[in-house]
């Protein structure tokens, strides 16, 4: 591939005074985006529109994974030193334990509005961000967070965990009854958990938590990604077999096809994973550079730029629009893989992935960035009505200005808020 971006020989930009300058102000100016005006007085936290401003300051429902979105990041604020960061954690984690847990069957509904329950089944999904935040609000040392973590804990390993597979169950009603004969299995829920479970084991040391992460990664990465050419797989039945022809409505969480922004999420996990685990996993890097390279190769638009949404099995483009949070994961997986097998290669794709995100996704004029963009980079409502969280963009600024070798969490507290 030739450079696009200059010459990579000259020195990484991550290494660079001005680009970690640039980054930690692109991240200020996130906080600054989501940290008052997304705050529901009501519980929970807004969705928001592009000026930033409640898309439903009435009738908000409320998903469970932004609230805990919101907490991991503000904890992250938190150690940073930003004034007010706990703020918003305690208003997170308040409507977390008081208000998604359902104190009657166990567990965390999905969505809530001003009433109550809107949609109350139990998402693995939803739960490995519960994880998360608990993992993530006990590096402050946030006083609810050693009971969510112990609750979460609980249900997930009595719940959702299925010893055989090594891997999390999708779904339940709220009395823990299989969701659609519970015959589907996802490999985004269990993306999220195996990120979840390293933010924990570095919270606690527990190393059951990593041990469970390796499994999910060896299912979902080394056998099954690694049996399609390094393509993550998406759909799967009840017995993890892949399912090609799986198709549901909801496109923001289960596309049909791939998804690029996916292969490049699992590429610094993995990277990530291997690194917790003491470097012993073998196949680990060489899965994370394979599936970092195939989704530029396919998922990479060389004319416009950005990340298409999904291909179908022919690698083809299918939802051809660019969203925020590949790029995101592009960046932060380029990062990690040139800390851990640096290349000039790697390199450029970190400039060129940055390159389309100073030009297209920030916004510029009214702070945030743009979660949709059409195919021509141009901004869009299909998917995304507005700026939902703060999660992907503010991770994507910050991993590149610590160590590459566990969660955000870890890094800023092991360098005492230090850049």
């Amino acid at each position: 591939m030739a450079p696009a971006t200059g010459n990579a020989t000259l020195g990484n930009w991550t290494s660079r005074a001005y680009h970690r300058s640039w980054l930690l102000a692109q991240a200020n100016d996130l906080f600054d985006f989501f940290q008052h005006d997304s705050i529901n007085p009501k519980g929970g936290f807004y969705d928001l529109d592009d000026t930033g401003r409640p898309l439903d300051a009435e009738g908000q429902v409320r998903s469970i994974h932004i609230a805990a979105r919101a907490v991991h990041c503000f904890s992250i604020g938190a150690l940073l030193g930003r004034p007010g960061a706990s703020d918003v954690v305690d208003h997170g984690m308040d409507y977390l334990w008081y208000h998604h847990r359902d104190r009657k069957n166990g567990g965390y509904f999905w969505s809530l509005d001003n009433n109550g329950p809107v949609d109350s089944n139990k998402q693995g999904y939803g739960h490995a961000f519960v994880l998360l935040a608990a993992s993530s609000a006990k590096t402050i040392g946030h006083p609810l967070a050693d009971g969510m973590l112990a609750d979460i804990t609980e249900i997930l390993n009595k719940k959702f965990w299925e010893p055989r597979h090594g891997a999390i169950a999708e779904e339940f009603t709220a009395d823990w009854q299989p969701l659609d004969g519970g015959a589907y299995r996802g490999q985004n829920s269990n993306m999220h958990l195996t990120e979840a479970l390293m933010a924990a084991f570095e919270a606690t040391g527990d190393r059951d938590y990593l041990t469970k992460a390796e499994s999910i990664a060896d299912l979902v990465i080394r056998r099954a990604a690694g049996s399609v050419d390094w393509r993550v797989a998406e759909h799967f039945d009840a017995e993890w077999n892949l399912d090609k022809q799986y198709y549901h409505p909801n496109e923001m969480f289960r596309p049909a096809g791939t998804t690029p922004g996916h292969w490049l999420e699992w590429a610094r996990l993995i990277l990530q994973l291997w690194a917790l685990g003491g470097k012993r996993i073998a196949w680990m890097p060489d899965a994370a550079k394979a599936l970092f390279e195939q989704s530029m190769a396919l998922g990479w638009d060389s004319d416009k730029g950005g990340f298409f949404y999904t291909l179908d099995w022919n690698d083809k483009p299918a939802k051809r629009n660019k969203l925020w949070w590949p790029a995101c994961e592009g960046a932060a997986a380029a990062h990690f893989l040139n800390e851990h097998l640096p290349s000039d290669y790697h390199e450029e794709c970190y400039r060129k992935i940055w390159n389309v995100i100073e030009r297209a996704f920030i916004d510029h004029k009214n702070g945030g960035w743009h979660e949709e963009l059409t195919e021509d980079l141009v901004p869009s409502h299909s998917l995304f009505p507005g700026k939902g969280d703060i999660y992907h963009a503010l991770q994507a600024c910050l991993i590149p200005l610590f160590p590459a070798t566990g969660s955000l969490t870890k890094g800023i507290a092991e360098a005492g808020g230090r850049l």
